[in-house]
C-alpha cells in the first residue's frame, strides 16, 4: 500500500506543478513555448503513474504482486488508445 500512496503523492505534485504552469503562462512569467514543453513532460510522467497504478490494481485484482508492476515508457503509454 506504501508504494500506491507514494504514487499518488506524485501524481498530486505533477496535478499541482500543471496547475502551477498554467498559472505561470496566464500571468506572463513564462512563455508559451516554455509552458507547452514542460506541460508535455508533466502529462507524461501522469500517464506513466496512472499506467502503473492501474498494473499494480489489476495484479492485486488477480491475486498477483502489485511489486511486480513496471514503470512504462513515456512512449509506451501515450500511445494507449482510449
Amino acid at each position: 500500500m506504501a508504494e500506491d500512496l507514494d504514487i499518488r503523492r506524485t501524481i498530486s505534485s505533477l496535478v499541482d506543478e500543471e496547475k502551477d504552469l498554467r498559472s505561470r503562462l496566464a500571468a506572463g512569467g513564462l512563455s508559451a513555448s516554455e509552458e507547452h514543453e514542460r506541460l508535455q513532460s508533466v502529462e507524461t510522467e501522469l500517464d506513466r503513474c496512472w499506467d502503473l497504478l492501474r498494473q499494480r490494481d489489476a495484479l492485486r485484482d488477480a491475486g498477483r504482486n502489485p511489486d511486480d508492476a513496471q514503470v512504462r515508457p513515456g512512449s509506451v503509454v501515450e500511445g494507449y488508445l482510449e
